[in-house]
């Protein structure tokens, strides 16, 4: 049986790209390229990148990367995106608990929740960032973007998700305060119009759990922000109003 997260993202691309979610790319990518110096030099890895959103806009602007996502269904729509936009990404299918990279990249992005805090157990989560940690070259840079454990425990994950409408509607969930996963039952349109039902466990983080796990992996001065769609900034402190948390650290 596969995983709630490979199910969701099969045959989902074209829905995936008209979520409200994805439509702040540009202003992202603005912080991204600020956080490097606009150094062009710089090669970037991106972790889960899904339809190469970020990948192809950053190769727009003449960055080089390389884009890593499990989903076939996503990284087809990414190819056939960077061909219309006229630009080469690299795009690999490859797991993120499972990379192999050394010591090859200046900056590694974990944007949207890709891949992180969907795994199963937080030991996959935590395989992600080491892997991330050793892609980096010495100096190089990491941005994350995960979901603010603050969150939850002051809102409805379900009415903030049903509030912003999409190819997925939450029917229940369940903030498991031991664990700190939000445990939904969600219905999805996939491309061709059926309907799928499925069980998913998301991973929320608070800020000084985050940071542990950063430093654990190797990470150096973790800075922690609010996380709005398409305006990512260092001016924006986390609240318990943010749904996601953005995360930028380096490594040593």
């Amino acid at each position: 049986m596969k995983p709630w997260y490979v199910e969701l993202f099969d045959n989902y691309a074209e829905t995936y790209d008209r979520e409200s979610f994805t439509q702040g790319t540009a202003g992202e990518v603005d912080f991204i390229e600020k956080e490097i110096g606009h150094d062009k030099n710089i090669r970037i890895l991106d972790i889960g990148c899904g339809t190469g959103r970020h990948s192809i806009e950053l190769a727009k602007r003449g960055y080089r990367v390389t884009g890593i996502d499990l989903s076939e269904s996503q990284l087809k729509k990414a190819i056939e995106k960077a061909t219309r936009a006229g630009v080469s990404v690299g795009f690999v299918r490859m797991d993120a608990t499972r990379l192999d990279f050394d010591r090859e990249y200046g900056l590694a992005l974990v944007i949207c929740e890709a891949a992180f805090a969907l795994m199963e157990t937080d030991e996959m989560n935590f395989a992600i960032l080491q892997n991330a940690f050793k892609a980096l070259k010495p100096k190089g840079k990491f941005i994350l973007t995960t979901l603010n454990g603050l969150y939850p425990l002051y809102h409805s994950v379900k009415d903030f998700l049903n509030a912003h409408p999409g190819g997925v509607s939450t029917q229940a969930d369940t903030f498991d305060l031991m664990t700190f996963r939000d445990l939904s039952a969600i219905e999805v349109k996939d491309d061709s119009g059926n309907m799928k039902k499925l069980e998913c466990s998301e991973r929320y983080y608070v800020p000084s759990e985050i940071t542990w796990l950063m430093k654990s992996a190797g990470f150096r001065g973790v800075d922690i922000f609010g996380c709005p769609l398409g305006a990512f900034s260092r001016g924006n402190p986390l609240t318990v109003g943010d749904f996601e948390m953005l995360v930028v650290a380096e490594k040593e």
